[in-house]
This record gives structure tokens, C-alpha cells and sequence, in this order.
């Protein structure tokens, strides 16, 4: 499949751009570039092929789930304006 210079701008109008003859030349030789690209990949037989996400058969290393801080939630609060149960109060600003 390959784009015609009116597609093009066919494509720019329902899009809203405005776009020159020599932007519209340049797009077009684009666009042909990614769909024969993409007719190039169809083309592929990929039956009996898993699909994978990933290239490489990696695995991430984890770290243990533990805590590595103290809780200073009491300091914090302690130098807050205003709390109540845990949470820090604020001033309202949307009616």
C-alpha cells in the first residue's frame, strides 16, 4: 500500500495542519517508507512463533521486601500547621 501527494493532504485536512507542497512531499515519502516497512514485516511467516516481551529470556533481580526506614510520620506532623487522625490538614481552595 502506498499513499498518493492528495491522501496526503486529504490526511493533513481531517487533521486540522496546515501543510506545504514541499511538507506534503516529504510526508508522503515518509509514510510509503513506514507502510513498506510494515508490508516488509507482515511478510514474515511467523506461524508456531511465541510471542514474547522481551528479545532477551531475562530475568529481574528482586531485593528482599523489608523495611530499610523508621517511621517518622510523628516527627513530620509535629511540625505541620495543622493534622488530624494522621493526615495533614490544608486550607480549602476549590468552592
Amino acid at each position: 500500500m502506498s499513499l498518493t501527494l492528495e491522501q496526503v493532504r486529504h490526511v493533513a485536512k481531517l487533521a486540522r495542519i496546515e501543510i506545504s507542497d514541499a511538507e506534503a512531499q516529504t510526508a508522503l515519502g515518509e509514510l510509503n517508507g513506514i507502510f513498506s516497512l510494515i508490508e516488509a514485516m507482515q511478510a514474515v511467516d511467523t506461524q508456531g512463533v511465541e510471542p514474547m516481551a522481551h528479545a532477551l529470556d531475562l530475568a529481574q533481580r528482586l531485593r528482599a521486601d523489608r523495611v530499610s526506614e523508621v517511621d517518622r510520620r510523628e516527627a513530620f506532623q509535629a511540625v505541620a500547621p495543622e493534622t488530624a487522625a494522621g493526615l495533614y490538614l490544608v486550607p480549602k481552595v476549590i468552592e
